[in-house]
């Protein structure tokens, strides 16, 4: 485990589902401003790659499945089955920010996806968390109290209800967009045809304001941002501000996608890259044991993707070049498997195990998150 000197500069200061209930969301309220269109001409950034070996920030942490950075400084990790928040703290030591009510472990439901929407001058700053309750999925958000070292979340507030839940297949990444609204992956929850029904909730990439209302401009009108999905469990914006999600096959193909507003990715009528032009083909694709991919960082140029069965990081780049990508493996059953990548402090790059989720092999210490050193590659 790192030293506190060393955390310091490190920066961490700073199937079958349940019929779905029907959704229910927080009143609306003025949408986000988009970012602007940059007028200068666009430079690509760099390509990296992993520079050195993985290094210990934290361990002793129980299936856990999102890493949170938050601006001002602190680390949340979600816990799958414990429904804790757990806080990173400088010297490695973790603490229990807040236990979020309602999540029903279970399979692969439980607690999933955070993410952070920043406070202004009407308004706190919120942890949003995307979890299993007792007959759905739902994202809710808790105002963000505390200090680095002492963080805290207030009451759950419901954003988004009745996203429909299974055993497996429950999707579970959040995350803000470069236009400032929330986007959800959403599985199938086991009903393969309720992927190709852009009125369902399931098997979908949602987009929607803060407040859980359809962000203006989605091509159905609803919540669906795109549909014929799977189990997409990574969420990730390139320099050109264009979506990418990484998403479990069935059996023969896993997939890396760069989303379209109203695009259709297939599932379950075609799976990788099927050349069908009524569907969006992957730009990326690996055998499900070469990957299981679930959290997805971009750095620089290079997408990174967590693999779980797979057991290793893939980098995947240039991000920005459109079609034209390669893939290379990094520490191959090194880790076991891996559930998140975020992008850390100073261009490096942080990873989640996840051997304590009931289909790892657990080892002294799991699990664990790591920090990567990058370089341009």
């Amino acid at each position: 485990m790192l030293g506190a000197a060393v955390l310091a500069a490190l920066g961490l200061a700073g199937c079958t589902g349940a019929p779905a209930p029907t959704p229910s969301v927080l009143p609306s309220a003025a949408p986000p401003t988009a970012t602007p269109t940059p007028t200068a001409p666009f430079e690509p950034p760099p390509v990296l790659q992993p520079a050195g070996a993985p290094e210990v920030i934290a361990e002793g942490l129980d299936a856990p499945w999102s890493i949170l950075r938050l601006p001002g400084g602190g680390v949340l990790v979600s816990e799958r089955d414990t429904a804790n928040i757990v806080e990173v703290l400088a010297d490695g030591s973790l603490r229990v920010a807040a236990t979020v009510p309602g999540v029903v472990p279970g399979g692969e439901g439980g607690l999933l996806g955070l993410a952070h929407l920043p406070g202004e001058t009407d308004r706190p700053a919120y942890v949003y968390a995307y979890f299993t309750a007792a007959s759905d999925n739902r994202i809710v958000r808790m105002p963000l109290t505390g200090a680095p070292g002492s963080l805290g979340l207030g009451a759950a507030q419901d954003v988004l209800t009745g996203i429909p839940k299974a055993g497996n297949h429950n999707g579970g990444r959040i995350a803000f967009g470069p236009d400032g609204f929330l986007y959800a992956t959403a599985g199938d929850a086991g009903d393969r045809d309720a992927a190709q029904d852009p009125a369902s909730l399931s098997g979908k990439i949602l987009r929607m304001t803060p407040e859980g209302q359809p962000a203006p401009g989605n091509p159905f009108g609803n919540h669906t941002y795109s549909f014929g999905h799977r189990n997409p469990q990574g969420l990730a914006w390139d320099a050109r501000g264009e979506l990418w999600a990484a998403e479990f096959g069935q059996n023969t193909w896993d997939e890396l996608n760069r989303i379209a507003p109203g695009g259709n990715y297939g599932w379950p009528v075609v799976e990788g890259q099927a050349g069908d032009a009524r569907f969006v083909d992957p730009l990326q694709q690996w055998p499900t044991s070469e990957a299981s991919p679930s959290g997805l960082a971009i750095v620089g140029d290079t997408l990174f993707l967590a693999a779980l069965r797979g057991e290793r990081l893939w980098s995947i780049a240039p991000a920005t070049a459109g079609a034209a990508l390669g893939s290379t493996p990094w520490f191959p059953g090194e880790l076991g498997r891996l559930r998140d990548a975020a992008a850390g402090p100073d261009g490096e790059l942080w990873i989640l195990s996840n051997n304590t989720d009931g289909r790892g092999a657990p080892r002294p210490g799991d699990d664990r998150l790591y920090r990567v050193p990058l370089a341009p590659g």
